[in-house]
């Protein structure tokens, strides 16, 4: 049981940093520098060793890559979230006093 023991500990703590990270994310209304190709990857990844891990009968790992599988799901609906926002506020900005309409 030692060995569980570790590896549940070692999932939590993990589970647990990623978890918060998504959750800063989603408070700051921001993904500045948060590459939308880092939640496809955990995605594909996180599937992959899911699937592994039922296979191999591995429970620590099946619960640990299925809570990263659904942290990489919300981390990406997020920086989608953010991105659909900044692109409107981006639309939505007035010109500068003074300058003339841009010509099409």
């Amino acid at each position: 049981m030692g060995s569980e023991a570790i590896g549940w500990f070692s999932s939590f703590v993990l589970v647990l940093t990623i978890a918060n990270q998504v959750y800063k994310q989603w408070r700051s209304g921001t993904s500045k520098g948060v590459s939308k190709w880092l939640f496809v990857g955990q995605i594909t990844a996180s599937t992959g060793f899911t699937i592994y891990s039922v296979l191999v009968d591995n429970w620590v790992f099946v619960v640990t890559n299925a809570l990263m599988l659904l942290s990489a799901l919300v981390g990406i609906v997020i920086v989608m979230k953010h991105r659909r926002a900044e692109r409107r506020a981006s639309r939505h900005v007035p010109a500068p006093s003074g300058a003339s309409p841009a010509r099409a």
